[in-house]
């Protein structure tokens, strides 16, 4: 089965380490300058979607929304959820631990993109 997200060991290892803090956790990637288009984590509630938000799947129990515009150019990509070591300036979750959660990416094979196209 096709998928647009997955999620690295060491990027559910800090979801875990968050998830005891604050509870339930979700992402959005807004699609914005700089911060803004790196993954965001939230406790679930905190950050609000909306219409132009669009659900692109659910890592290690989290639900991950994509701005609408921001899928419009990621479309064609299969995304990573990863974590390195360094300092954002956002107000996502795992900043305090010295962390910063990022997406790596490649383009979707055109099985996947046939497979994904088939669910929608």
């Amino acid at each position: 089965m096709a998928e647009r997200i997955a999620i690295t060991q060491e990027a559910c290892n800090v979801i875990d380490q968050l998830r005891k803090i604050n509870g339930p956790l979700m992402f959005h990637q807004s699609g914005g300058c700089c911060d803004g288009s790196q993954p965001m984590c939230f406790a679930t509630g905190e950050f609000r979607t909306g219409d132009s938000d669009i659900l692109i799947g659910i890592v290690h129990d989290c639900e991950f929304f994509m701005s609408r515009d921001q899928f419009e150019y990621w479309k064609h990509t299969h995304l990573t959820l990863d974590v390195i070591s360094g300092r954002g300036s956002s107000f996502s979750l795992e900043i305090p631990l010295g962390l910063r959660f990022i997406i790596r990416s490649r383009l979707l094979t055109e099985e996947e993109l046939s497979a994904l196209a088939q669910t929608n």
